[in-house]
């Protein structure tokens, strides 16, 4: 979807667009985009439903509808709305916000591998919040402005290591990667820093765990998303030009270096509220714009599709795990890890047939 001007709004070929107008501007859409986000919407609805509904006190999807409008079975409202929905609310959060945060850093990079917990971005919000956790015993906000400037740090310093006259994806990639590795080192020298307490909890949320999570952790998880999403969708044209080369997008009036500065803060400030919210998810960011690019068949950074696709994958994921176990103790991040390691292997062995790796 984009916000542009009523001259230029020609829909490419092959593609279906709707268009809406109000005075100068002209919102236009695809519509099977349009269409695969209300079903996933849908679906992640349906997956919400059903985890209210998951665990020693069961409930039916239509006890659980009843709850939620005031009037469900007796007891039912404190499960329900006090302990159960808030860890519902940050999976689907969190999810949405990795989702588009990889939208916009694999069509930045032009990489399917150009996603923030591949190139440290991802990391560098986890230092920060294992920081803020162990060394200064931080409760949820003060976690979550410890992942928010770990993983601006960590953008900086990659922007500046991998700048040459510009920016360029395989740079960003490589660069990113070793930051990575450097950021690790230094969880791994916090872990030991740490007395066993600390250590321990720590452990449980670098996984990607939703266990014990409040309407604080709410909050935080939705500060991305209000905040920063409508930072990335008014630059969502400016991301396809880019996906062009700079020499075109600059040719058609889009400044490469101010734009990709912009999106590389926002997506940076969505990975870290995710991060600060649910711990560091793995492979969600990178596997849920390639999924979304498949279902919706069109060329573009899917911004939308992708951020709802990963909501329905942490929400699904989180569901499976209360589901195989019978508690809601096994950390969200060892199934996505599961997962995504096996979607990763799927995509290497498509890339090498496809005679491109």
């Amino acid at each position: 979807m984009s916000l542009v001007r009523h001259r230029g709004t020609r829909p490419r070929p092959g593609t279906r667009h709707g268009l809406l107008r109000t005075g100068r501007w002209s919102l236009r859409y695809d519509t099977r985009a349009l269409l695969v986000c209300t079903a996933i919407a849908l679906l992640t609805a349906l997956a919400v439903v059903l985890a209210l509904g998951t665990g020693t006190y069961a409930l039916s999807p239509a006890e659980v509808v009843r709850t939620l409008a005031g009037n469900g079975p007796p007891g039912a409202g404190f499960v329900v709305l006090d302990l159960r929905l808030p860890r519902a609310l940050v999976a689907a959060l969190a999810g949405f916000g990795m989702g588009t945060a990889g939208a916009v850093f694999q069509s930045l990079t032009r990489n399917p591998l150009g996603s923030p917990d591949v190139i440290g971005f991802g990391n560098g919000a986890s230092a920060g919040a294992l920081v803020a956790i162990i060394l200064l015993d931080a409760g949820a906000p003060q976690t979550a402005a410890g992942a928010v400037c770990g993983g601006l740090a960590a953008a900086a310093a990659v922007y500046l290591l991998a700048w040459r006259r510009g920016v360029h994806g395989y740079r960003l990639v490589l660069v990113g990667i070793g930051a990575s590795a450097v950021l690790g080192a230094a969880t791994g020298f916090l872990y030991v820093r740490a007395d066993l307490g600390k250590a321990a909890q720590a452990a449980s949320w670098m996984i990607g765990s939703l266990n014990a999570r409040d309407w604080t952790d709410v909050r935080v998880a939705a500060l991305g998303p209000l905040v920063l999403l409508p930072v990335v969708l008014g630059y969502a044209r400016r991301l396809t030009l880019l996906e062009m080369g700079d020499d075109t997008a600059a040719a058609l009036g889009v400044p490469p270096e101010r734009s990709r500065l912009v999106l590389l803060s926002a997506g940076t400030g969505l990975t870290a509220m995710a991060v600060a919210a649910a711990g560091p998810i793995p492979f969600v960011a990178m596997a849920a714009p390639q999924l979304a690019r498949r279902v919706t068949r069109a060329t573009g950074p899917h911004l939308l599709p992708a951020g709802w696709t990963g909501a329905l994958l942490v929400t699904a994921a989180d569901l499976a795990t209360q589901r195989l176990t019978g508690s809601a103790l096994l950390p969200v991040g060892v199934l996505t890890g599961v997962a995504g390691g096996a979607y990763l292997a799927w995509l290497l062995h498509g890339e090498r047939r496809g005679g491109r790796l």
